[in-house]
């Protein structure tokens, strides 16, 4: 009765108001008034649920309706839009405004005739639908079509608001009417998931949420159409977004009617979330995933008990990750031939980022499926092989995790067959990467029987030979590093192989970082044998390393990989290769003869100049060198000395002559064994001090001085004669060390001639000798100078008469003369000289020298001549040697 009487007085204060409104001549400032005078009257007073739904119902809803669809004021559709949720909100029975409402919705909302222009009013009319479907609940089913007709727009609408809105009203009718909302759902899922990308992310927040509600109480079917949307939507870039898509997905895994149906294609987006970068979203989908394994596991529970009541759990699992539950096992197990072949296809596609959410997927779904990889291994490997190629780091990662995972669970019998399998036709460094992870992952018990193949495979020359590129070589060392670092002591089955695998890679690398990564190996390979280091591994292994390598050296080019293995072994093996002489230098004398490859022959002559520059530590450290010096030196390094056209000729006759300067220098070569050799060699070794190279020329000058001073007393005058004109010659040399070379070589050749038979018969020589190095006596290298002057104080005892004329007769010939007019005081400096007199004055400190010729007689014919400064003083050195000679 209050209600009513209420309710009466409030009709009555409205029928002027009202009248106004519905007047077809009535103003806007007039009907705004009467709009404003109805907000009063029922906002202006506490009025019960029933009063408000009596007056609203039975003289506002149609006014109202009427002046939000039609009124051209935007402000009194404002007020009246206000009204209605006014008395919506408060009214007891709002249902009975639906049949008038709706349609004044549809029609104000929906083209072509809905033409609101206010952003504002518009949101404000999907708000009022969404007031009435949260009110009339299922009351709404009549109304459905216009429901989704208003949503359909409403969806699409250009202001953000108005679809974050229309979302909450999609999801309130599927809450409102789920028994009649599945036939007409499907309406919804093209405007839905043309809003899901929007630029707004609270948009595409609410759009995920309202997807998931349409289709949880809608037509399941639509999966299909969204699945490939919220898949993009894992990839978005805001955490709020992709916790959206994980709560929608995981529900429908729950909870949705057809779950069954569509396992295979929502489990891959759960399971996506696993490694989201946010934890929180990570963890949410580990939470449903687990109640979506033991809700499945309860629905099967017959199909499982034989799993359930004797599963063992496997005795090698990867360290720190935790087993999943039997349910989410077999879920991915039973579904793994659906899903896998759509990601493999993603692993490979054009967005980065779809290919790293791929490649995290394909790990956790391995580690789901366990043995069951077997199966897939085909697929799985080709996916790999070209996945670890990828340019992105974080996709190779997470396959070669996946491939570890292969390891664990797979047979070594199946994927070491499939694996090596591919190295017979071009095996790329991606199979390699992967065999290598298939070792990390497998126990060590399990790969035992197959390390003996699978070792053999890799030191095949096809597989370790293959490539130089860097990213191939060191795949091929990660492979070996896995197996010493899975297999430890087992490793000594198979060590030679791993050697010759080690040292192919040393050879053909190119990078310095590889090398010392192989070393690196080489010393884990030796400590898990219990050996010292790795020269305790080649000494283990090095007469098969020779035997391995020399196989085919009578074949060998410059391009044979063969020859870089031998310089590892032979320069890596320190002391070692003192132990394999026999099979090196058959090796050397095989490859270094004349009609061979020049430029093979280059390179082995310079792994054995630097063997002989450590002859105690390399060749000879067992002291046996010396049984094969005469092999080295008449079928190895003589017919190399021979004179060829062409610069690698040119470079291999010095690199002979250095080695044979090594072996003299270092002491190899004994006095005995210098004896046999020198009448083969010296006339190469003199023909080598004309080679363009400086270096040629300077050792064949130190080896010809060594020659001197063991046998040099031993030569006959030709001998003598055909030794120093090609020495004097290097006298005229443009290098300074050739020149002081030649001047070393020409003392040890006066010394020999000294105590010879023939220093007689070799005068003239000796005369021609003494002018030519009074010549070079003026040479402008002091160095030199000091060497020539050294040379003519030792060949001064010969004949040293002879000596004074020709430097008589040399200093007038030295330098253009400058004359000095400084008087000569006669002091002990002075000494006589064969009735020449010669003043040497010792007491300037300007260091001018004068030179003095005359008699003995009272009276003295003095001529003053200033000479150059240093060549005087040579001199002048020179002939203080001689004084007590010639006395």
């Amino acid at each position: 009765m209050a209600a009513a009487a209420e309710a009466a007085e409030v009709a009555q204060a409205l029928t002027r108001p009202l009248s106004c409104l519905q007047e077809p001549d009535c103003g806007r400032a007039a009907r705004l008034r009467a709009l404003e005078a109805i907000r009063a009257e029922l906002q202006g007073r506490p009025l019960s649920g029933a009063a408000v739904q009596e007056v609203f119902g039975a003289q506002l809803v149609r006014p109202l309706a009427r002046c939000v669809v039609g009124d051209a004021a935007e402000r009194c559709r404002e007020l009246a839009l206000q009204l209605l949720r006014h008395g919506l909100s408060h009214g007891d029975r709002p249902g009975e405004a639906l049949p008038v409402l709706l349609p004044a919705l549809a029609q104000r909302l929906c083209p072509p005739q809905g033409s609101e222009p206010s952003e504002e009013l518009r949101l404000g009319l999907v708000q009022l639908l969404g007031v009435l479907l949260q009110r009339c609940g299922a009351s709404v089913g009549p109304y459905l079509t216009d429901v989704i007709r208003i949503l359909q727009a409403t969806l699409l609408d250009h202001y953000a608001e108005v679809r974050r809105e229309s979302c909450r009203c999609a999801v309130a009718c599927a809450q409102a009417v789920p028994e009649h909302f599945h036939m007409q759902s499907e309406s919804l899922i093209k405007p839905l998931m043309q809003t899901i990308s929007h630029q707004h992310y609270r948009v595409r927040v609410d759009v995920i949420q309202a997807t998931g509600a349409v289709i949880q109480f809608g037509n399941g079917k639509s999966v299909d159409d969204v699945v490939s949307h919220l898949a993009q939507r894992l990839l978005d870039e805001i955490p709020k977004v992709r916790h959206a898509v994980t709560t929608v997905i995981g529900e429908w895994l729950l909870h949705l009617r057809d779950r069954y149906s569509y396992f295979h294609k929502l489990i891959p987006l759960l399971l996506g979330s696993f490694t989201d970068e946010i934890p929180e979203n990570g963890k949410l989908a580990w939470t449903y995933w687990e109640k979506i394994g033991l809700q499945w596991e309860k629905e099967n529970e017959e199909d499982l008990k034989d799993k359930m009541d004797f599963s063992v759990s496997p005795s090698h699992y990867p360290k720190g990750v935790t087993r999943p539950g039997l349910g989410c096992r077999e879920l991915v197990s039973r579904n793994l031939y659906k899903i896998l072949p759509g990601l493999c296809h993603d692993i490979t596609d054009w967005v980065e980022s779809t290919r790293i959410k791929a490649s995290e997927l394909l790990y956790t779904l391995l580690l789901h499926a366990e043995d069951h990889i077997t199966q897939h291994m085909e697929l799985l490997l080709r996916t790999l092989y070209q996945a670890c190629l990828d340019e992105e780091s974080n996709v190779v990662k997470n396959c070669v995790k996946a491939a570890e995972l292969i390891g664990t669970f797979v047979s070594p019998k199946v994927s070491l067959k499939l694996i090596t399998a591919a190295f017979e036709k071009t095996p790329k460094p991606s199979c390699v990467m992967v065999l290598a992870a298939v070792i990390r992952g497998s126990p060590k018990e399990i790969l035992r029987p197959h390390l003996a193949d699978l070792a053999g495979t890799l030191s095949q020359a096809g597989v370790c030979q293959r490539s130089e590129e860097v990213f191939y070589t060191e795949q091929l060392l990660c492979c070996v590093q896995a197996l010493i670092e899975v297999c430890q002591e087992d490793c000594k089955e198979i060590s030679l192989q791993l050697m010759k695998i080690l040292v192919t890679i040393m050879a053909i690398a190119c990078s310095q970082h590889v090398k010392e990564k192989v070393e690196e190996t080489m010393s884990s390979l030796a400590e898990v044998q219990q050996l010292d280091s790795s020269l305790d591994l080649y000494k283990q292994h090095i007469t098969q390393l020779m035997e391995w390598v020399s196989v085919s050296c009578d074949c060998w080019t410059c391009c044979s990989p063969e020859i870089l293995q031998l310089d590892v072994i032979a320069t890596h093996s320190g002391p070692v290769i003192g132990e394999a002489l026999n099979d090196f230098i058959l090796i050397l004398k095989t490859c270094l003869q004349p009609d061979k490859d020049p430029q093979m022959r280059l390179k082995l002559f310079t792994v054995l100049s630097q063997l002989f520059q450590k002859a105690s530590e390399t060749v000879n450290s067992q002291g046996l060198f010396p049984s094969y010096l005469e092999t080295v030196i008449k079928d190895i390094l003589a017919p190399n000395l021979q004179w060829h056209a062409g610069r690698t000729a040119a470079a291999i006759r010095t690199t002979a002559v250095s080695c044979l300067w090594a072996l003299i220098h270092c002491e190899m070569l004994s006095p005995e064994e210098i004896l046999k050799v020198k009448d083969g060699l010296m006339p190469q070794v003199i023909a080598a001090m004309d080679e363009d190279s400086k270096i040629t020329r300077l050792m064949a000058l130190r080896i010809v001085g060594v020659f001197l001073k063991v046998c040099g007393r031993q030569f006959d005058e030709d001998k003598f004669t055909s030794v120093y004109t090609e020495v004097l010659k290097r006298l005229d040399d443009a290098s300074c060390d050739v020149r002081l070379a030649a001047a070393h070589t020409l003392t040890n050749w006066f010394k020999c001639l000294k105590d010879s038979d023939v220093k007689s018969a070799m005068e003239s020589h000796i005369e021609f000798l003494y002018q030519e190095l009074l010549i070079h006596l003026d040479d402008p290298d002091q160095n030199t100078q000091n060497a020539v002057l050294e040379v003519l104080k030792e060949g001064s005892v010969l004949y040293p008469e002879l000596l004074v004329r020709e430097i008589e007769g040399a200093v007038r010939k030295h330098q253009t003369p400058v004359y000095s007019t400084r008087p000569v005081v006669e002091d002990p400096g002075t000494w006589i000289l064969s009735k020449r007199k010669v003043l040497y004055d010792l007491k300037h400190s300007t260091w001018t020298f004068h030179v003095y010729t005359c008699t003995l007689l009272p009276n003295v014919c003095q001529r003053t001549l200033a000479i150059h400064m240093h060549s005087v003083q040579v001199i002048l050195h020179l002939l203080w040697t001689l004084r007590l000679k010639i006395k």
